[in-house]
């Protein structure tokens, strides 16, 4: 089992529809056992697969010792992929109930997972660098970084780079790759965004890249990935190669 971090240090860098679309491309093209767990209270990648947060369990109760992990999690439309949803209770869950009075709070989520039989879990964490993304970071084998070719997005991987590493020092994740998502092969400063990735995550930087494709919006309004509603969409293909990618690093 591999467990992967899909981080990011800023909103808009397609983090949400990374997860999904990597967990259904390893499920549906290369018959892997994927669980995603929605660790962001957003609960983005819980709506996009079709769930209503407030009607479900999260993965909050599991870490407060209240459920089992195996209570909260759901079946979504592919096969052999599984989802532990978020609510808003993620928020502040860490200053809460069992939580709080732990000073080992942040490798909870590790125990969680230590023994499920999938072949991946991919952890959907907030854009920010707080308890839920280093408990996810702590947990993980990998960190796979979501990022964007305009200034802000690279500019928040120096300091997403820096709290990688001082936990990889600690815990040993590492980082996978770093993915780019809205691009475009005519962008007029892409040389300059690439440069400033290959300074911060030398080597790291992802081939597969996700060109903008308004077919994964509307993908989300059905609550499926966009394999099911436009399979040959160029999103599509570009999460296929994405995906082969991410294997042959694993």
């Amino acid at each position: 089992m591999r467990v992967i971090s899909v981080s990011s240090f800023k909103g808009g860098t397609a983090k949400t529809s990374t997860s999904l679309h990597l967990g259904a491309a390893l499920c549906k093209f290369h018959k892997k056992r994927v669980l995603l767990i929605d660790f962001d209270a957003q609960d983005n990648l819980t709506t996009g697969l079709g769930f209503d947060p407030d009607e479900q369990d999260s993965i909050a109760p599991v870490l407060q010792g209240e459920k089992t992990v195996q209570e909260v999690i759901l079946t979504t439309c592919i096969p052999n992929m599984h989802i532990v949803p978020a609510d808003t209770w993620l928020e502040r869950v860490e200053v809460s109930g069992a939580l709080a009075a732990d000073r080992y709070s942040h490798e909870r989520l590790k125990e969680i997972l230590r023994d499920l039989p999938y072949d991946f879990i991919l952890i959907d964490t907030p854009p920010s660098l707080c308890w839920l993304t280093e408990s996810s970071l702590i947990a993980s084998h990998h960190s796979l970084v979501c990022a964007t070719p305009e200034f802000y997005s690279v500019k928040g991987l120096q300091r997403l780079s820096l709290f990688i590493n001082n936990i990889s020092e600690r815990h040993g994740t590492k980082v996978l790759g770093v993915a780019l998502s809205f691009w475009n092969p005519r962008g007029k400063s892409n040389d300059a965004f690439l440069k400033v990735i290959e300074q911060t995550f030398p080597g790291k930087l992802l081939q597969a890249k996700i060109r903008r494709d308004i077919a994964v919006s509307e993908a989300t309004i059905y609550g499926k990935p966009i394999f099911e509603t436009s399979p040959n969409a160029r999103a599509s293909s570009d999460y296929m190669a994405l995906t082969s990618e991410i294997l042959t690093r694993t």
